[in-house]
């Protein structure tokens, strides 16, 4: 049987983009044809890379380099500013096309039910992350009004929203945060900024880099505790780790590095502490953060806590909450409330008698769940497009009810609607004007670039960059 496939990928961030790259691939391999359409509900590609890597990591940036050269091949087409499930709806993608793969990835903070957690002050990490990003959809302007801050959580998303409030804005100007993110920063009058895990030392989220990076921040003191290493002593769990994870090895060895004797002084502006053994019960306040009551736990020798009793109040004026992120259902697509992704098997997504939906896909953390780093998402596209091209071959996909001969009749749909669609000549307009203002830029760094970050703006770019390129 040969193959000749019309796919939609719901999604252009790393995993969309992957899953478009081994999906031609397979095709080819096979002696097909696909053509593939990549809906992005931003104008912008890059999904987490673009807004959810905190601006001072550009390693972790440069995938984009890679997802660029996909991209640039040709043979996945950029449709951009595209909501799905509103400005096109599922039925009519599925109608149109053979197989539809969801990839929205989790944009949204995970719940953490205590008392207070709605009060003003108490923010959800992504929604910070969003921010200085450079979201087109956050609110440009941020409350950063607190001396003290909690941040609770100990992954990598934790560690750069704490960075990030504890560096000096001068130090991240030499990164693409927006104009108005640095401002925020600049006015902020933080001093503290602490980060509080509910296990130990030896059981954080966090990568050896990520961990090391701290100590690089000029004019920020580390601050760890002699009181929670003494905690973890005894703990067969965190001595069989130290003892067989390399990871384990460099971080507890960091983080002993910054432990200070009984009498150490702050010697900077500002300080990052670095908290164990803190499980948050209530967030404290009548009208507005004032604090944050935690239980001290204890492990218990197999990687878990239990509370001992001990209570201990930090007084703190804004809390973030980093306890991980929730995918947010599609209309017209399945949804597992409690697990927050889209249930399925191998990428097959199942109805709710877990049945096989023909045709509809999902990869990356809406079929997952947010764990794991971006390269994992290589491996879960691999399973998804694998079952997908299996589906095809055995004649278990339905062909499109609408023909779409020339591949533009889902366009002619959009701008029937009204809708502004980008595409990605457009994004190379968008990806150039950004580079351009970081080499306007006139200050004491080099800027590779400066975000724009209004929707409207970048769509009116981008749009009028594509018509030039065509």
């Amino acid at each position: 049987m040969t193959l000749n496939l019309r796919v939609a990928i719901v999604g252009a961030g790393p995993a969309g983009i992957y899953a478009g790259n081994i999906l031609r691939r397979q095709v080819d391999e096979a002696g097909g044809q696909v053509a593939i359409d990549l809906f992005e509900s931003l104008p912008a590609p890059y999904g987490l890379i673009r807004y959810g890597v905190a601006p001072d990591h550009p390693r972790i940036k440069g995938i984009v380099n890679s997802l660029h050269e996909m991209l640039d091949e040709g043979t996945i087409r950029l449709i951009g500013n595209v909501e799905v499930g509103r400005d096109v709806t599922v039925d009519e993608l599925r109608e149109r096309y053979d197989a539809v793969i969801f990839a929205t990835g989790a944009l949204k903070d995970a719940p953490l039910d205590i008392p207070g957690i709605d009060l003003p002050g108490s923010y959800g990490a992504a929604d910070l992350v969003a921010w200085y990003d450079g979201h087109p959809d956050v609110s440009r302007d941020w409350p950063l009004e607190a001396e003290s801050i909690a941040v609770i959580g100990n992954g990598n998303v934790a560690l750069d929203v704490a960075r990030v409030l504890a560096k000096h804005p001068a130090d991240l100007l030499s990164t693409d945060i927006p104009a108005n993110v640095h401002a925020g920063l600049l006015a902020s009058p933080v001093t503290d900024v602490h980060v509080f895990g509910r296990r130990g030392p030896s059981q954080v989220k966090f990568t050896p880099i990520e961990l090391r990076e701290l100590g690089e921040v000029p004019d920020v003191d580390i601050v760890v505790y002699d009181d929670d290493f003494a905690r973890a002593e005894g703990d067969e769990h965190a001595a069989h780790l130290l003892a067989t994870n390399n990871q384990v090895k460099v971080m507890t060895r960091t983080l002993n590095g910054w432990r200070k004797p009984a009498d150490w002084q702050p010697t900077a502006s500002r300080r990052l502490h670095l908290h164990f053994f803190h499980s948050p019960v209530e967030v404290l306040g009548s009208s507005a953060v004032e604090g944050v009551r935690f239980e001290r736990t204890r492990p218990v020798g197999d990687g878990s806590v239990v509370g001992t009793g001990e209570f201990v109040e930090v007084p703190v004026q804004a809390v973030y909450r980093a306890v991980g992120y929730a995918s947010s259902p599609i209309a017209g697509v399945p949804f597992d409330d409690r697990s927050r992704v889209i249930p399925n098997e191998g990428g097959r997504v199942t109805d709710g008698a877990g049945a096989p939906t023909a045709g509809v896909y999902a990869t990356g953390w809406i079929k997952r769940g947010p764990v794991g780093l971006i390269g994992h998402t290589k491996g879960d596209a691999l399973e998804t497009i694998t079952n997908l091209v299996e589906d095809a071959m055995s004649g278990r996909l339905a062909a499109p009810a609408v023909a779409a001969a020339d591949g533009d009749e889902v366009l002619e749909l959009l701008e029937a609607r009204g809708i502004r669609f980008t595409t990605w000549n457009g994004w190379l307009a968008l990806d150039a004007h950004e580079r351009s203002l970081g080499e306007a830029f006139e200050g004491p760094v080099t800027r590779e670039r400066v975000k724009v970050v209004p929707r409207d703006e970048q769509v009116e770019i981008s749009r009028a960059g594509a018509l030039v390129a065509g």
